[in-house]
């Protein structure tokens, strides 16, 4: 741990480990978002991609990169951004590696949004993103209620969104039977989680809220330190307590559905990106930058992977994420088990 010096007499504390992982991850991200603008039908070497990016392109390069492939690789990058810094908030606030929007019932309330407004409206995809966003909303202020103004933390919050969350999964399957034929096929795309088809204005709302919000919470990263070790300890050391977690669990859950509202409901990157982080870093704090970097080159290596496996098909990165964050969740549940944990 170190301390670097600020002018009138202030500090900020920082583990060079933990920049340096950061770092890292921010440049493994930016060089598969690289590789992915040069893979397709239409190859482009990485100095190509770099020379084009800079403005000294071929009109037809250019064309390809800012038109057809920059969108998807932004999205992928900023998706996986907001998805492990709210994973990481999700774990710091209820003290547990199971805490993400998946499990505590936020993506599936994003999800039920979203399919109402195709069911009721048929809507455009901005519709669809909105709906998304208040459905993942609601069901925030809906876990607030339930949890009670001091169960906002701990198992009562993780059992609430259990709860919750089974709740809506029957909510949505419902909504699936109503739906039209050509309604549900687009629905059962968009549960799926998919980059396809995204452009400059599905990304807006999610970029705003990632340079809104990201301050915010990196301002309260120490609050969130202290929270961890315990409500009286951290009152003690003068952290506002509820109004800290309260500020930090709206953030989690708007980060977690603009997420879904710019991508689907794309699963376990908020769950796993932190615990990567978390071992990256050998750091037992909240790790929010690397949780950020690490989300970001997680998903932008799933959604490349998923438009190379399988030649002549791309499966979708929701698809790539599941597979691998099940695989990732029953190695974690195998651990806690073998520590005594559960």
């Amino acid at each position: 741990m170190s301390v670097l010096r600020l002018p009138g007499r202030r500090s900020v504390v920082y583990r060079p480990r933990a920049l340096a992982v950061g770092a890292g991850c921010a440049l493994l991200a930016l060089a598969v978002g690289v590789v992915s603008l040069g893979s397709g039908d239409y190859p482009m070497s990485p100095a190509t991609v770099l020379r084009t990016l800079a403005g000294h392109g071929t009109p037809g390069d250019a064309f390809v990169l800012g038109e057809l492939r920059l969108p998807r690789v932004a999205a992928a990058l900023l998706v996986g951004a907001a998805l492990g810094l709210s994973g990481a908030l999700f774990q710091s606030l209820v003290r547990n590696p199971l805490g993400s929007p998946d499990v505590l019932g936020f993506t599936q309330g994003s999800a039920a949004g979203a399919l109402t407004v195709i069911v009721a409206a048929g809507g455009s995809s901005p519709a669809v993103a909105a709906g998304a966003v208040g459905g993942g909303l609601a069901t925030g202020a809906l876990v607030r209620l339930l949890a009670g103004r001091h169960g906002l933390h701990g198992q009562r919050l993780i059992l609430v969104g259990i709860g919750l969350a089974a709740i809506l999964t029957g909510v949505n399957g419902y909504l699936l039977t109503r739906a039209e034929m050509m309604e549900a096929a687009r629905a059962v795309l968009w549960l799926t989680g998919s980059l396809d088809g995204r452009d400059w204005s599905d990304l807006l709302p999610l970029a705003a809220a990632l340079a809104v919000l990201l301050p915010v919470v990196l301002g309260r990263a120490p609050a969130l330190r202290m929270l961890e070790t315990g409500d009286d300890t951290a009152c003690a050391l003068g952290v506002r307590v509820e109004h800290t977690r309260l500020v930090l669990l709206a953030s989690a859950v708007l980060l977690a559905s603009l997420a879904a509202g710019a991508a689907g409901p794309v699963s376990f990157v908020a769950l796993t990106a932190p615990q990567v982080a978390r071992r990256l870093t050998r750091t037992p704090g909240p790790n929010l930058l690397p949780s950020l970097c690490v989300g970001a080159a997680l998903l932008a290596t799933a959604d490349w992977a998923g438009q190379r496996l399988l030649t002549g098909h791309q499966l979708p990165v929701g698809v790539v994420t599941g597979v691998l964050g099940g695989c990732y969740l029953m190695g974690l549940l195998a651990r806690e088990r073998r520590a005594g944990r559960i």
